[in-house]
């Protein structure tokens, strides 16, 4: 299989740390990709349209793109089952998108401050992403440590890499301070050989 990626996005890294905990990360060949939304720069739009990674390859030759087509993908591969059966997925789908979700707001921020030049800037947009960060983080806080504390499964993963991308370009925010139980678990969680090879490169 092939792996298009890039060394800091989250996305990529949530399907690496799925590759290594559903053994399957020596069967990908990588090759890295670089672009924003002004410029794809050497992302892969021959294979995926949208320019973006992660985009997968399989050895039969279907393209793959979206992480979360990726990792049911490589779930389905794997008899290490990190998406477990109704009525229980719909949680782990639900918790996954809400991860997923705090992800992307974290890069539009991290897009607005960088593409853009600083008279340009809205910090009203800056702060509208940032309060979706601020409510998934209270919601997963407040309803799904149980969840977080339970058996392996993606949507821990995605929350974990979710943390820490806040952690990387959103660090001056603190969200620690406010949510202790989850600071405390994505600590422990970053502790697995899955987070620790996966750490972006800056």
């Amino acid at each position: 299989m092939k792996l298009y990626h890039s060394a800091t996005s989250p996305f990529v890294r949530k399907v690496s740390a799925c590759l290594i905990e559903t053994g399957l990360h020596d069967r990908v060949e990588r090759f890295a990709a670089a672009g924003n939304p002004i410029n794809p720069g050497t992302m892969p739009v021959d294979v995926n349209p949208l320019g973006k990674v992660p985009c997968l390859v399989t050895d039969d030759g279907m393209v793959l793109y979206d992480s979360r087509v990726i990792t049911r993908y490589l779930d389905a591969l794997s008899p290490v089952k990190l998406y477990p059966e109704p009525p229980a997925l719909w949680k782990t789908l639900t918790l996954e998108a809400t991860a997923d979700g705090m992800m992307d707001a974290t890069l539009l921020m991290t897009f607005e401050k960088r593409l853009r030049a600083p008279e340009k800037q809205s910090p009203e947009w800056l702060e509208a992403q940032w309060a979706k960060v601020a409510r998934a983080l209270s919601v997963i806080e407040a309803d799904r440590m149980d969840h977080l504390n339970g058996p392996l499964d993606m949507a821990q993963i995605a929350v974990a890499v979710a943390c820490g991308y806040v952690d990387l370009r959103a660090g001056d925010r603190n969200w620690r301070a406010a949510h202790p139980l989850l600071s405390a678990w994505q600590t422990e969680f970053a502790k697995r050989d899955s987070m620790r090879a996966t750490v972006p490169a800056g």
